[in-house]
């Protein structure tokens, strides 16, 4: 334990769902002050992949995202479900909403999404020689069409700030440094 670490006296849940857990924590600072009132968020883990095909294309998405209101360009990724490793849910949630398969899969980075109110981690992954093996197989409720891009392309749209998405825009930063695009 750290001389910064809080003290939880007490948690409750306010919302219990399968995407987000919502609970209130009672903490004690380790100075003695009393936080009542502490929300945090429980996610499950996720992953995102800087997804490369055989001939170097890298493979975004586009999907509406609803609490922003908009399309968003993003990375192929996902949840990780119960059981799962992040190289297992990187690899199904390739397959599932691009139809491909991957020769290599590389580890890049795990990142928290907020950790001053949310649980969760995002790994991401660097994956080369996609070959299309079969269509997308989507889950209920998501549609998302699959943009091909070049590594130049894809280093431009980060730039000039076109992915939605700011976890994934930090993968995409560490894959370009991985790649020798960006130093």
């Amino acid at each position: 334990m750290s001389i910064l670490d809080w003290e939880k006296i007490s948690s409750k849940y306010l919302v219990r769902a399968p995407w987000a857990t919502l609970r209130v924590d009672t903490c004690r600072m380790p100075d003695g002050t009393m936080i009542p009132d502490y929300y945090v968020l429980e996610y499950p883990d996720w992953v995102n992949v800087i997804a490369l095909t055989e001939d170097m294309q890298v493979i975004l998405v586009r999907q509406y995202r609803h609490a922003a209101g908009e399309e968003v360009l993003e990375l192929p990724g996902g949840v990780i479900e119960d059981g799962e490793s992040p190289e297992q849910a990187a690899r199904r949630e390739l397959l599932e909403e691009t139809g491909y398969e991957f020769e290599k899969l590389e580890f890049l980075s795990s990142l928290y999404a907020n950790p001053a109110t949310a649980t969760n981690k995002t790994h991401c992954f660097l994956a080369t020689g996609g070959i299309r093996t079969s269509d997308q197989k989507l889950d209920r409720g998501e549609e998302i069409i699959i943009e091909l891009v070049s590594l130049a392309e894809l280093k431009e749209l980060t730039l000039n700030n076109k992915l939605g998405q700011a976890l994934h825009t930090s993968g995409v930063f560490y894959a370009l440094i991985k790649l020798g695009l960006i130093s």
